[in-house]
């Protein structure tokens, strides 16, 4: 009687750990840092943010190739006072904080729900446009599924919404 009740309670946590098993290899061959993850430098270097890498997985508003181009945000208010709206804004975004900020300049992190994995989202404020220059890139991988346009977007969006 105990054997029965073992085995009928070991049997789903056999099929679990087996699945996590399966999904943690599929995860290590699907997403396998390609040879540019570690290496990308961040940042702004002669007013430009770094370019893409060839994979399907970041979006920039500078010199983007087709494949990875976005439009850079603009804004209508002063430069301190979208940036402070910005930083509101990807305070809220979820799974996402601040790593660095200057006055020209913002890098945050976006952890992914379920695998941890992480995008750099970097925004630069050139001093002589009205535009939010931005750079959205996973750190791993060969496509991230669109997710980082479309965060991209739904922050353009939001700014949109209050005004800026």
């Amino acid at each position: 009687m105990v054997f029965t009740f073992l085995k009928a309670f070991m049997q789903p946590i056999k099929k679990g750990f087996a699945l996590v098993i399966c999904l943690t290899l599929a995860g290590s061959l699907i997403f396998s840092a390609p040879s540019w993850a570690g290496s990308a430098s961040l940042g702004v270097s002669n007013g430009h943010l770094s370019s893409c890498p060839a994979s399907n997985n970041c979006v920039i508003s500078q010199d983007g190739d087709r494949k990875h181009a976005i439009d850079p945000i603009s804004y209508h208010v002063d430069r301190d006072a979208a940036q402070q709206t910005l930083l509101k804004v990807i305070n809220v975004v979820p799974r996402t904080q601040v790593i660095e900020q200057t006055d020209n300049y913002i890098h945050a992190i976006s952890k992914s729900r379920i695998f941890k994995f992480i995008d750099d989202v970097e925004f630069y404020f050139p001093a002589d446009e009205n535009v939010i220059h931005v750079r959205s890139a996973s750190r791993v991988g060969e496509s991230d599924l669109g997710v980082n346009r479309r965060r991209v977007e739904q922050i353009r969006l939001a700014l949109q919404d209050l005004n800026i």
